[in-house]
This record gives C-alpha cells, structure tokens and sequence, in this order.
C-alpha cells in the first residue's frame, strides 16, 4: 500500500456493522474497490450474535445466511408466574465464523488489520503509520459520544461451557427471569450450541454501566450447578455493556461522530433502543448502502445519505424509547421482571415484530393497551419523558 493509494469506499471499522456493509456493497457491486480497515487483530470482536428469523425479511436472510453457525426451530421464556415456548425459528453468528466468511468474501487485499486510523476526513483516512488512503469514508467503529442519550443499560457476562454429559437442552432460552432479580431486570440467556456445549448468559437492564465480571461468572457457575450441567469448562468468554435509549439528542449525538462523516451501525445511532439490538438495523442499512451504490459513481453525498437514513430510523423508533422509559422510570428496579412477562403473554407475531423494530400500529396500542403492572402515576410520567 501507497499514500497514493484510493477507494470506491473506506469501510473504518470491521465489526458486524462494518462487515455486512462490506458483504452488502462487494455483493451488489462485485467490482468495487472496497478497503475495510480494522484497529484490532480480528474481524467482529468476540460475540455471539443472534436473531430471530423474524427479524429480517428475505433479503436480509439472504444476506447472513452464509455468517449463521447455529440454528434452532424454536425458542422459550421462562419468567416467576409465566412460561411459554415459541414457534419462531431462532440463529446465531459467531464472531469466528463472521471473520471467516468475511476474509473469503472479500479477499485479504480489501481488509486491513491491527490498523488504528489517525485522522479521517469525509474523502481520506490517515492512518497510525500516517500513510493515507483515499476514497469516500463509512465511519463504523462503534458508539459516538453517549452523553448526547438518556440511557439505561443492559449488561452482560456470557461463558461457553463445555460439559462432561449432554446437557438435554434442545432449544434457546431467550429469557430465564425466574433467577434472583438483582441490579435491575435480570435473566439467563442460555443457547445450546452442541450437545455438550452449551453459551450461558448473564443478562441486566440496570441504572449504571458498572460491570462486576467475578460476581457474573459465580452466578453463571451457579446456574449451571442448578440446572446439572456438571463438569463445566470455560471454552469462550464475552462481555458487554450496551446503551438502552430513553431519549436523546439525536442531531449532537450524530456531530459527536465526527463532522460531515458517513456513519454507520452504533455509531450512527442503528440499533434498537429497547433492546441494544444492533443485527436487524445493521443488515437493513447494508442492503440500502447497496441497492442506493451506483454503478459507476458510488453515493454522491455519502455522508447525507446515512444521516438521512440514520435520522428516518431514530423517528421511527421512538416507540421503544417510550417503552425503554417506561421500563427505567415506571417499574422498581426488582419489578422490571413484570413488565417483559406480561408483554410475553401477547401473540407471538406482535413479539417478533416487537424485536424486528417494525412494530404496527395495532401492535403498539396492545403493548400499552391494559392495566399495566407499574404504578400507573410513574408510568404517565414515564411517557412524557419526566423523571420519577
């Protein structure tokens, strides 16, 4: 590579955002000139991502179809007063895998790794070396500056545990509230990935970002004593602490990502603010960042058009910042359980809907419709937008 060097695009960031951008745009246009520049030495970090089918539609599907590693036909919930199984088929995408499939898509001439970038400018990227490379800029490298947002946060510790016997588990449970509710809403997130080997998640809606790491692991080692996983081995580990979005400045929050640049995913503010799902948003912007890619002249504005797409889609979610207020501002922390149980008793379409972030109308009346289980004077509150 020379300073002299140039792009049909700069992809910064090689995270779920940045790679179904890229896996989006090479698809589209097989010919462009693509350059995904990571900072760390693997592509997507350390997650487990995962989705229900509901979340995308067809072109979606086709889209990460090759990235899917597990897939199971149904899911559960499991709550103190309330169980239920649900028909939807349910995915996951290991970041191992995502690097994998990326590298032999793209080619090792378009990715850049253990690379930090300098300076970056709508039309160039200067990089740690202070070589700079040229081409429109897609800034993906995670959330811009949160003090912009009213959020709570969900928290998490997850663990693959490798097991001594079948575990007998057969499909995902998405949410096991029936554990001790402490810090907030807490659940268990469990995926079984093989017959032996099984992802326990330990998961909060709490009031702060601080994360106890040691106090997780002990109550994942914990449930699986519980359950009679015996002979547990840690095999893979990942944390994590995502904004819940209440409110916000979107326009500030958007300039804190830097100034007339392109963004995408957390960074531009593509993610679900109930639930800090990033997936369905990321796969949705990619497929539009392709289909709006001329052939020979790319995006002429390519930094209005992800703020206008970005902007449509934080007016679009103010449904779920009302109920993320709701949750943070109406229920006691160790009630917040009660909420996500009663929604669970609705029909199972309006649920998927409700995680797709493509809620109807309807939809959103039956959410809010009935006596809900939180004080109802905080929960009027709660919906203005004022602080109990």
């Amino acid at each position: 590579m020379t300073s002299e060097d140039s792009y049909d695009i700069i992809i910064v960031g090689g995270g779920l955002a940045g790679g179904l951008a890229a896996l989006a745009l090479k698809r589209a246009r097989p010919d462009i000139r693509l350059l995904l520049v990571e900072a760390s030495g693997t592509l997507g970090g350390n997650h487990i991502w995962s989705f229900f089918a509901s979340d995308l539609d067809a072109a979606g599907h086709n889209l990460v179809a090759p990235l899917i590693a597990h897939r199971w036909a149904g899911n559960e919930v499991v709550f103190p007063a309330y169980q239920r199984r649900l028909e939807g088929p349910y995915a996951s995408i290991p970041s191992w895998h995502f690097e994998r499939v990326l590298r032999a898509r793209l080619g090792d001439d378009a990715i850049l790794m253990h690379t930090p970038v300098g300076t970056i400018t709508p039309g160039s990227v200067r990089l740690a070396d202070d070589t700079r490379v040229y081409g429109p800029v897609l800034d993906c490298r995670g959330a811009g500056n949160l003090v912009h947002l009213d959020l709570g946060w969900q928290k998490f510790v997850g663990r693959v545990l490798s097991l001594e016997h079948k575990h007998g588990v057969e499909r995902p449970t998405i949410m096991d509230a029936s554990v001790a509710q402490i810090d907030g809403y807490r659940f268990v997130y469990v995926l079984p990935l093989d017959s032996r080997e099984i992802f326990v998640e330990d998961t909060y809606y709490s009031d702060t970002p601080a994360l106890d790491s040691d106090a997780l692991g002990t109550r994942i080692a914990a449930y699986a004593e519980s359950r009679g996983w015996q002979g547990a081995s840690v095999t893979h580990e990942e944390s994590g602490v995502l904004p819940v979005v209440m409110s916000g400045d979107f326009a500030a929050y958007w300039q804190s990502g830097g100034t007339d640049i392109a963004k995408g995913g957390v960074r531009a503010g593509l993610f679900h603010p109930m639930t800090s799902y990033s997936l369905p948003e990321a796969a949705r912007f990619a497929l539009a960042l392709g289909e709006a890619w001329a052939p020979n002249g790319g995006i002429p504005d390519l930094h209005r058009w992800t703020r206008d797409y970005a902007k449509a889609r934080w007016r679009a979610n103010s449904f779920y910042r009302l109920l993320a207020r709701m949750l943070f501002r109406a229920a006691e922390p160790d009630e917040r359980y009660r909420l996500l149980e009663r929604f669970y008793r609705l029909p199972e379409a309006l649920i998927g809907r409700f995680y797709a972030g493509q809620s109807t109308l309807f939809d959103k009346l039956r959410i809010l419709s009935g006596k809900p289980p939180v004080a109802i004077g905080k929960a009027l509150q709660a919906m203005i937008g004022k602080r109990a």
